[in-house]
């Protein structure tokens, strides 16, 4: 890393660079006509150890990273209107599915048949599982599609994902450390279902009828305070549940949307979004090592389990989405391959307790890093050629226009 004196000013200088380094990648993203995020999660790789080292991730980049996403979710919540959610419910429940149980034997299954250990392989099968919302969500949002059909079925299908993920998960750490606790993995799945439904028909309704009383508070920008509470409130209470922050985070975006019409919430929210986002984006980038990759039997593996990676949500997802017709069950297909950073934490988990090897560590990490870098460019297309106009509040959620897209 360059010297920099004093621990302020490693901060700073942590925080301009990959700031400037992701919005440089995604400027020149744009001018290529290629979604911004693929620019800025190379420009974590760029400028992370494996080639620059100019920056490492640090409790710091990681909080920023969380707090990025989180508010992320809570935006692209904002465009979502509950009930256009629960009209795509059914099918997005055997997207899910169908996105859950054939990536997780592939992954098992390409672990087993190189003879190692039973926990790597459904370690592997679990990091497969993953579905990263937040890089898919921010290219829909950025092409003015989040009121499509098909993405609604998207963000419902990485909800549900969520909660069956969770549930994988919870049975492969049972698994690593010698025995399944199924009355623990039980109640676990009651409480996140729960938890989804409860917020779904009960907390959007209250939200919506406090409309009048958030317009009485005297502090300025009421509703982006309120929402800001809201927000984090919401993700605390979800990681209490056992479910992921980021759904809570949904969730009261989603709670908010009704009651935020017409009000500054959006814009304010996307502007704070803009700033942090990027974090997240260049902190999925910096996590690759790519010095595992020295043995060609390891880099093998890698391109074999990130084809799989795409092909099992592409063809899983696609095929429950095929009544909805070729091109949306494609679309639908290619937003649930990202695995992002929701693969990596599986990949660290398994790395914690000490099952998963440095090398088939690294070749999680690619996998989700890849499928994140190879979805948005397809989505690009799959969605390209259908004029709808973005929802005012869209722009600001992602600050780009339908127009330099195209």
């Amino acid at each position: 890393m360059l010297g920099v004196a004093g621990h302020g000013d490693q901060i700073l200088f942590d925080l301009f660079i990959i700031f400037a380094a992701a919005k440089v990648a995604a400027e020149i993203f744009e001018r290529l006509r290629q979604p911004a995020v693929v620019g800025e999660i190379l420009a974590g790789v760029l400028i992370g150890p494996s080639v620059l080292g100019w920056v490492k991730p640090s409790e710091l980049t990681h909080a920023l990273s969380e707090i990025g996403v989180i508010l992320l979710l809570f935006t692209v919540g904002l465009e979502v209107n509950p009930g256009a959610l629960l009209k795509v419910g059914k099918r997005a429940l055997l997207v899910a599915v169908a996105g859950v149980i054939l990536p997780f034997f592939a992954g098992w299954g390409l672990i087993a048949l190189r003879g190692e250990p039973t926990v790597e392989g459904v370690f592997m099968g679990a990091a497969m599982v993953a579905t990263s919302v937040g890089i898919t969500a921010r290219v829909l949002a950025g092409m003015g599609r989040l009121s499509m059909e098909a993405s609604q079925v998207i963000l419902a299908a990485a909800v549900i994902d969520d909660i069956l993920g969770l549930l994988v998960l919870s049975v492969v750490s049972s698994l690593a450390e010698g025995m399944v606790n199924y009355r623990e993995i039980f109640i676990t799945a009651l409480v996140v279902t729960g938890f989804t439904l409860f917020m779904v028909f009960v907390v959007a309704r209250l939200v919506k009828k406090s409309r009048p009383a958030i317009e009485r508070l005297r502090v300025g920008h009421a509703y982006f305070v309120v929402g800001l509470l809201l927000c984090f409130g919401l993700s605390l209470v979800a990681t209490i549940a056992g479910v992921a922050a980021i759904i809570g985070a949904f969730l009261a975006g989603m709670a908010m949307a009704e009651a935020a019409e017409d009000t500054e919430l959006s814009r304010y929210a996307g502007g704070v979004t803009e700033f942090l986002v990027p974090f997240f984006l260049v902190g999925i980038g910096m996590q690759l090592d790519l010095s595992v990759f020295k043995e060609g039997s390891v880099v093998m593996l890698a391109l074999v389990s990130t084809l799989l990676a795409v092909l099992t949500k592409l063809i899983g997802c696609g095929v429950a989405a095929l009544p909805m017709g070729m091109k949306n069950a494609s679309r639908i297909g290619m937003g649930m391959v990202p695995r992002g950073e929701v693969g990596i934490i599986v990949a660290q988990l398994g790395l914690s307790l000490g099952v998963l090897s440095n090398s088939l560590y690294g070749i999680v990490v690619f996998m989700a890093v890849t499928t994140t870098l190879i979805a948005p460019p397809f989505l690009n297309i799959l969605f390209r050629g259908e004029e709808i106009a973005p929802h005012p509040a869209e722009e600001g959620v992602v600050d780009r226009q339908l127009s330099e897209l195209e």
